[in-house]
């Protein structure tokens, strides 16, 4: 099998372990019946499980910096294996709390080690495409699993989907024993080490445009459907045409970003990127009021978006090469962050001025995001940073 396919292979792997998160979204009703609780109090795995990810992910990847990846991979799934058992097997919403905090660390370990791995397989200059391509089967996981999730469980109940997600991720160690290289771990990092790289200023300004970039897109995707219903008075019938298209668009953005971060470099790929990302939210909020006109604005800003993925997290990489698991599982925790920032900050502009606003507050952190990559592109150590790495040949 050549290296395309061994990433591809990760991609896919990536869809269905990452599915284990998202589909709790489509199925909280069945859930919450299941349990006997509110859909709110239901809704509450989301949060344990973004929580779990945020902190556990990255203190795991920390403590087995120099494992081999392809084992931390199989471990990685293993313990989705686990969590998939426990909540299909034990019973009360206790148990499903529980069961949702193993996942979290399973499924976030592996889809940072998938990113690790599908980057020093890559060929030299195609790294941040090799890691857009995983990042397409995350996508993926929103676009098509929470659907076919939805699906499966109301022809068969809810814990077919995690029977199924355990199965395939027992067959996926499989064929990652089979199939991916040995991959070497990073050298030894100490803790304090570790801990000192979050003082750098350009890796903290790094995490800061992640954060303010995904603030602005998860803000408004928190509360798109009431946005498209009531800023746009579109029918039901056109929002899942609407979010079809949107999710179409991310999965062509997240390879075209990988793809012309390779071309163009990452200072330009991301300064474009969010640049035509602050301009779609902006329209949207502002003359986004017939399908016509809000579909298409809409694939702009979801196209746009989710082009910026791989550029920032290979910037990640390239400030700390020595750490890059560290680099992405960090990454991976201020997504989680933001998400959680997004529900309360968009939460108070819909409640206290309209869903409308949401879109411009959404605009004003992608803004913000811009400002801080173009301060920290301006310094020269930055850019000579890039040029070295390229001309070198990428992750050794």
């Amino acid at each position: 099998m050549s290296n395309t396919w061994k990433i591809y292979l990760l991609a896919f792997i990536s869809f269905f372990v990452s599915t284990s998160e998202y589909v709790i979204a489509g199925i909280l009703d069945q859930i919450a019946d299941w349990a006997q609780i509110s859909v709110s109090a239901a809704g509450q795995l989301i949060t344990i499980f973004a929580i779990a990810n945020a902190i556990g992910s990255p203190i795991f990847v920390m403590a087995t910096t120099t494992m081999d990846r392809r084992k931390l991979l199989m471990l990685s799934l293993a313990i989705v294996v686990l969590g998939s058992a426990l909540t299909v097997t034990l019973p009360g919403f206790g148990f499903l709390i529980v069961s949702r905090l193993v996942l979290a660390i399973g499924g976030g370990v592996f889809v940072i080690g998938a990113k690790t791995v599908a980057a020093k397989l890559a060929a030299p200059g195609k790294q941040a495409g090799a890691i857009g391509t995983v990042i397409i089967g995350f996508s993926a996981s929103l676009i098509a699993g929470v659907p076919i999730g939805r699906v499966v469980a109301a022809a068969y109940g809810w814990k077919v989907i995690f029977l199924g997600i355990g199965i395939l991720s027992l067959l996926a160690i499989y064929a990652v024993a089979r199939m991916i290289p040995p991959t070497e771990g990073d050298a030894p990092v100490p803790l304090g080490k570790q801990l000192a790289l979050l003082k750098k200023p350009e890796i903290l300004n790094g995490f800061g445009v992640t954060f303010f970039w995904h603030l602005g897109y998860a803000m408004l995707y928190a509360y798109i459907a009431p946005f498209l219903l009531n800023v746009t008075s579109m029918s039901e019938r056109g929002v899942s045409i609407a979010l079809f298209a949107f999710g179409i668009s991310t999965l062509i953005g997240s390879k075209f970003g990988g793809f012309m971060t390779d071309r163009i470099g990452i200072p330009k790929s991301l300064l474009s990127g969010m640049t035509v990302h602050f301009i779609a939210l902006v329209l949207l909020s502002s003359i986004a009021k017939s399908t016509s006109v809000t579909i298409p604005l809409l694939m702009l800003w979801a196209f746009s978006a989710w082009s910026s993925g791989p550029g920032l997290q290979f910037n990640l990489v390239l400030l700390a090469p020595e750490a890059s698991g560290i680099m992405l599982s960090l990454f991976g925790s201020i997504l989680q962050l933001s998400i959680a920032a997004a529900g309360g900050i968009g939460g108070i502009a819909a409640g206290g001025l309209s869903i409308r606003a949401v879109g411009w507050i959404a605009a004003i952190s992608v803004a913000m995001a811009v400002i801080l990559a173009a301060i920290s592109f301006s310094h020269k150590s930055n850019r000579r940073l890039t040029y070295d790495f390229y001309t070198r040949g990428g992750l050794d």
